[in-house]
């Protein structure tokens, strides 16, 4: 899917998506600090995804991330726009088409933050408690 706007569009084609800018990116949050690019690149792999462009050459500006079922559920995550192009509504404009996707609008959907409450709580978003299990080592199968 593919949404246009003011010099910039959003796509869910995994093939434009800049894997480096994406795990670099993601390296400066408080949330993916940690990440190898292999795990950013095999998440990537296994989600919905979508890339915020700019129109003229393509450069990838924003990303967000949902990892869904596709009839049940859906958790929305890795939500960014490059610092040097916020305060633009790429981010709203990003969550809109998020929200939009009809492989999450009509699923019950989560997320994580610590911050930007206000603007996940315009697309019905709700506070609540939430449990997480810490991540252990990959564990092969039969071992």
């Amino acid at each position: 899917m593919n949404y246009e706007r003011e010099g910039y569009f959003i796509s869910t084609d995994q093939g434009l998506l800049d894997v480096d800018f994406v795990w670099q990116s993601l390296n400066r949050t408080y949330w993916a600090q940690d990440r190898s690019r292999e795990a950013v690149a095999e998440s990537i792999r296994n989600s919905l995804c979508f890339g915020v462009y700019e129109a003229e050459g393509r450069r990838q500006v924003g990303f967000a991330r949902v990892v869904t079922d596709k009839s049940t559920f859906s958790w929305v995550c890795d939500v960014f726009v490059d610092e040097r192009s916020r305060g633009k509504g790429l981010g709203t404009w990003l969550m809109s088409c998020v929200t939009a996707h009809p492989y999450v609008h009509h699923l019950r959907s989560i997320l994580g933050t610590r911050d930007a409450h206000g603007l996940y709580e315009k697309f019905g978003f709700e506070r609540f408690e939430m449990m997480k299990r810490p991540a252990s080592p990959r564990i092969e199968p039969g071992s």
